[in-house]
């Protein structure tokens, strides 16, 4: 059991780089192109499918042309949250083949590192990592930290993590406090390194996550004190680490060995005798089902000892059929079933908080499997998978909508064809240039000759006519006073007539060449819509013919893609569920190493009693 204390630190101290999430671009403040916009707000509407998909259509139409690097950058970090690598990295390499700009270009240094490392290929990406420059935006920036501290620790160069992460380490960022501090007792720098856990370990804590971080704190102080030899120091470090806490098992755990170094195993027995009591699910747990009697035959109680040892074995037979009911359980499909059915989300790419677990037979089972890395990622990719299949089966449905809408038009085209057809013959846009064209020579001469009488609108030439008629009959009538007075008055009206349309001229031939210039305008419109006209009787029924193969085409690749998909997502199940049911099945094998020692404890137990039996025989004889 003390061969693990070397490792606890390890595993608890564990920097990891975020990969599934997306960073958020780091664009101009203002939005250019509105598409780009438009990506953008699903993007941190965390609907990142709807984002990918809608951005790459804007590209394609040449829609987000102002924002075309920081696109690519988008599109680049969106491929690398789904795992697609390959992609990212001809996206990113395209960037910086290019010239682009220091800041696109330090974010597609940091994407090439972050793919690098995922992809196990570490000195690529501690080549492309020391490539970025000053122009990360600052969430990039502390994650390319945490990514260059991971890759020192990767090959054991402490001593540099911890100087990475000392200078760009704040008061504020607690987790970057806490992986230097373990940087720095890894790297022998054991003084400073405790002092910054220390300072975590004593800090107030406002909320569940800070909390957990200070039992971490205090819980890696006491395995190094441990480690260290120092026990009393330990027992002092776990002493704060909370009794209800995640850590509190291993802390109880460390706490029961401390006392246990001081040659104490009656304190030893107290954080024992209580973890003993707790969840057999948890390692912890049955590792105290074995310090528990090894504290009892220190302290000489042989037959406690015996009796608690036995009682260990029925407990790891106990735990070992309750794994075998819980993998069963898994590879019958409950355990993915009841995570789909408490995930709900709607689009691929994330996983998302689990607020309920399944029903399983023992939930407790269910912790170490859920915290496993390759099991997150599995199921990610499961729900990836699952959502692509309903996205086909859903295009598919859409796709007959679109032949009953395509079927609508056509319906209606022919509908209207020929009304169409019948005012399109009674057009004659030839005509109509015609005429305006004598109309236009008609106003020059106006203008020319200064026509006034031309412009006269409808009441003056209402007027004008019947003057007109009145001089001809005053012209024929004899030469009286009374005609003479008549030639006088018609002379005079017409004179006022003649001068209210000198007046009214320039205003008049203004309005007419305004109007001319109207139908100037107007009259290629009107040539180009008969033209379009035209074409459209021709080409629409092309246009239609041309949907309709695009739906074919598209209807025949999801009736390809789609068996596809179900058959991936079943096999990725199987695959999620197997990988769930090896870190039962490692448990199960820790059990067995457990029984194996509780049996050569008993054996050794009733070794030492025959042992005496066969002493005292000897001496009474």
């Amino acid at each position: 059991m003390r061969r693990k204390f070397a490792t606890v630190l390890r595993t608890i101290a564990a920097t990891l780089v975020a990969a599934t999430a997306p960073a958020a671009p780091a664009g101009e403040a203002t939005i250019r192109d509105p598409h780009y916009g438009d990506a953008l707000f699903h993007f941190y509407q965390e609907h990142y499918f709807t984002s990918l998909t809608g951005l790459m259509v804007s590209q394609h139409f040449d829609r987000v042309r102002q924002h075309a690097d920081e696109a690519e950058v988008l599109r680049g970090g969106l491929f690398l949250s789904y795992g697609l690598h390959r992609e990212a990295t001809q996206i990113f390499t395209r960037l910086l083949d290019g010239q682009a700009s220091p800041a696109v270009a330090d974010r597609a240094w940091f994407y090439l590192a972050k793919i690098s490392y995922q992809r196990g290929l570490l000195p690529q990406s501690e080549q492309a990592i020391g490539r970025i420059g000053e122009r990360l935006p600052p969430a990039l920036q502390e994650e390319r930290v945490l990514l260059q501290a991971q890759l020192l620790m990767g090959r054991a160069d402490y001593a540099a993590a911890a100087k990475v992460l000392a200078a760009a380490t704040t008061p504020g960022s607690r987790f970057a406090r806490f992986n230097l501090g373990v940087a720095l007792i890894r790297s022998g720098e054991t003084a400073r390194g405790a002092a910054l856990l220390d300072e975590l370990g004593r800090s107030a804590a406002a909320d569940e996550e800070t909390r957990s971080l200070r039992d971490r704190a205090n819980l890696a102080l006491g395995f190094t004190s441990l480690q260290d030899g120092q026990p009393q120091q330990a027992r002092g470090y776990l002493e704060r680490v909370r009794l209800d806490g995640m850590q509190s098992n291993k802390a109880l755990l460390g706490f029961g060995w401390a006392a246990a170094e001081q040659q104490q195993p009656k304190l030893a027995l107290v954080p024992w005798m209580e973890l003993a009591g707790r969840d057999a699910g948890d390692a912890a747990v049955l590792e105290a089902q074995l310090a528990v009697p090894h504290a009892f035959g220190e302290l000489g109680a042989l037959g406690q000892s015996l009796r608690r040892y036995e009682e260990a074995l029925a407990v790891y037979g106990r735990e070992s059929g309750r794994l075998d009911q819980s993998v069963a359980s898994i590879r019958a499909g409950h355990l993915i079933d009841g995570l789909l059915a408490v995930d709900r989300g709607g689009e691929m790419g994330w996983f998302r908080r689990i607020d309920r677990l399944p029903e399983m037979p023992h939930a407790g089972h269910l912790a170490p499997v859920l915290a496993e890395h390759a099991f997150q990622e599995g199921f990610k990719n499961l729900l990836d998978l699952l959502f692509l299949e309903r996205n086909l089966r859903r295009w598919k449905d859409n796709l007959d909508a679109l032949r009953d809408m395509l079927g609508n038009r056509r319906d209606a085209f022919a509908e209207r064809l020929p009304a169409v057809r019948a005012r399109q013959a009674t057009l004659d846009v030839g005509g109509l240039a015609a005429r305006v064209d004598a109309l236009a020579a008609e106003l020059a001469r106006i203008e020319a000759q200064d026509d006034a009488s031309a412009l006269a609108d409808a009441r003056e030439r209402e007027l004008a006519g019947r003057l007109a008629r009145v001089q001809a009959a005053a012209e024929h009538a004899s030469d009286s006073t009374d005609s003479a007075a008549l030639r006088e008055r018609v002379r005079r009206i017409s004179g006022a007539l003649a001068w209210q349309q000198a007046e009214q001229f320039p205003a008049r031939l203004w309005q007419a060449k305004k109007a001319m210039r109207e139908i100037d305008a107007q009259l290629p419109q009107a040539r180009a819509r008969a033209e379009a006209l035209a074409r459209a009787q021709i080409g629409e029924p092309a246009n239609f013919d041309r949907f309709a193969a695009r739906i074919g085409a598209l209807d025949r690749r999801i009736d390809r893609l789609l068996p596809q998909a179900t058959e991936l997502a079943r096999a990725q199940q199987v695959e999620v569920q197997e990988l769930a049911a090896a870190v039962l099945l490692r448990q199960k094998e820790r059990l067995a190493q457990y029984s194996s020692q509780a049996r050569f404890a008993i054996a050794r137990l009733y070794d030492q009693a025959h042992l005496a039996a066969d002493n005292r025989d000897e001496v009474s004889r």
